[in-house]
């Protein structure tokens, strides 16, 4: 069972979410916060597996609470559940430590997913909020930009690039590309050593940088 730190200044939307999650026999609500200083020191209190973490809160809003979090709990992984979805709050968010980014209209399966893939280590950001960074970020730089890598991406690993970008897992990128799940793992491992990231967002924030996406 995965334990789950729940942060929102509504009332409402925390009970509805503690509903939800209560339907799932995967997750386990421990706790709740209504502001990002209160999520803090739940976290400390409580040491959940993973914080829903909303971004617009007083006192101390959720970008904030991740970056003290990152720095104090950095094996805690925490999942923005918010309903804005502009370029700046998503990269303000994922800089400041977040693993990763949804927005509230979300089923409960998919949300289940995300907390499930964080828990494993894993990073999750929506496709509809990957295409956001993407238009944010044409809006900031020339779309020509040329990627500045010291060994660039084959096409095999671009093509498994795009899908991991589309919110696809492993499996479900063996599946479309018709390879084997080892194959595809290590696909994956080669472009995320390529581009010097770690994880599966930060891969997919770094190509959108270097206008590989």
């Amino acid at each position: 069972m995965i334990r789950v730190l729940l942060v929102d200044d509504q009332t409402l939307v925390r009970q509805g979410l503690r509903s939800l999650l209560e339907i799932s026999d995967h997750v386990s609500v421990v706790g709740e916060a209504e502001n990002g200083e209160a999520a803090v020191q739940e976290a400390r209190r409580l040491t959940p597996d993973v914080v829903l973490m909303d971004i617009r809160m007083p006192i101390m809003d959720g970008v904030e609470a991740v970056s003290v979090l990152a720095q104090e709990v950095p094996s805690l992984p925490v999942l923005m559940l918010t309903t804005f979805d502009d370029h700046s709050s998503i990269m303000a968010s994922i800089q400041a430590g977040a693993k990763g980014y949804l927005l509230k209209d979300v089923s409960l399966e998919t949300l289940v997913d995300a907390i499930e893939s964080l828990h494993r280590g894993e990073s999750w950001i929506q496709p509809v909020v990957t295409e956001r960074i993407i238009k944010g970020l044409h809006s900031v730089r020339p779309q020509t930009q040329e990627a500045a890598l010291i060994e660039p991406l084959s096409e095999k690993e671009l093509a498994v690039l795009r899908l991991i970008a589309a919110g696809l897992s492993n499996q479900e990128i063996a599946e479309a590309l018709f390879k084997s799940t080892g194959t595809v793992k290590n696909q994956v491992s080669s472009l995320m050593a390529k581009l010097g990231v770690r994880d599966r967002t930060r891969a997919v924030l770094k190509a959108i940088e270097l206008g590989l996406l």
